[in-house]
């Protein structure tokens, strides 16, 4: 599959340039080659190029790509490392972040509501634009200790937990990676309790006065599951392979 109608499908699919990014989204490394086999990640990095390189894949598809807002803009260290590791294995970079947390089937947020067992989910938590996260609501409230246990089964790692809110919990919001601060958000709104990724030292007292359960899953955790919806997504659309690297990470 040619690279540009590969990207362009994505663009499209996840309203690439629907609102504000901290970053590039689309193509940020061009390979050489066109696209049949497709490795999916959470975070571009030398040790992703390479075990794309080893299964021979065409293009690495990622949630958190090479090029930030406030970054040096020369391309030497580390980040010539892992660019150079893309080029030499002739492998395509794409990236899409904000887009692949807000999509409400694909996204990081819409998958972890879905598989936190959430009903009449909704956007929630307006950022850069748009909103980035998924409410909602469990027609039987269930404790809050079951909460925490689907969080570990749906994230993989054992959550960072202040359970101050009602129990047991009715509604929840999610906003996947480095979001603590929605946690005022949630409050305005009311919910019984708030997922993310990353805590923040302030977290614990806010979410004990406020009388809201706070839980962080992980940044990494949360976001693995949008890029690996997308690239299971698009395997199936075009007749393409592919399999999601997942590199550990316990932030």
């Amino acid at each position: 599959m040619d690279i540009r109608t590969l990207v362009d499908y994505c663009d499209t699919l996840l309203d690439a340039r629907g609102a504000r990014d901290y970053g590039p989204n689309g193509l940020q490394v061009e390979g050489r080659r066109p696209v049949r086999r497709i490795v999916t990640g959470v975070s571009a990095c030398a040790a992703l190029a390479e075990r794309a390189r080893e299964v021979e894949a065409d293009a690495l598809l990622v949630h958190h790509g090479l090029f930030w807002e406030g970054m040096p803009r020369t391309i030497v260290g580390y980040q010539y490392r892992r660019v150079a590791a893309l080029i030499e294995a002739g492998l395509h970079l794409i990236a899409y972040h904000l887009p692949l947390d807000r999509h409400p089937e694909l996204g990081n947020n819409a998958q972890a509501a879905r598989r936190l067992g959430l009903f009449a989910v909704e956007p929630f938590a307006e950022h850069q634009g748009a909103a980035v996260g998924f409410r909602g609501r469990y027609p039987e409230p269930l404790p809050a200790e079951q909460l925490v246990e689907r969080c570990r089964r749906v994230f993989g790692q054992e959550p960072i937990a202040f359970l101050s809110g009602p129990d047991p919990v009715a509604t929840v919001g999610v906003v996947s990676g480095g979001a603590a601060s929605e946690l005022h958000r949630a409050i305005a709104a009311g919910l019984d309790a708030y997922v993310t990724g990353e805590p923040a030292e302030w977290v614990m007292h806010v979410a004990r006065e406020a009388g809201i359960h706070f839980l962080a899953c992980g940044h990494h955790a949360t976001e693995r599951l949008g890029v690996r919806a997308l690239g299971e997504h698009l395997a199936a659309r075009f007749e393409l392979e592919h399999e999601f690297v997942d590199l550990p990470n316990p932030v």
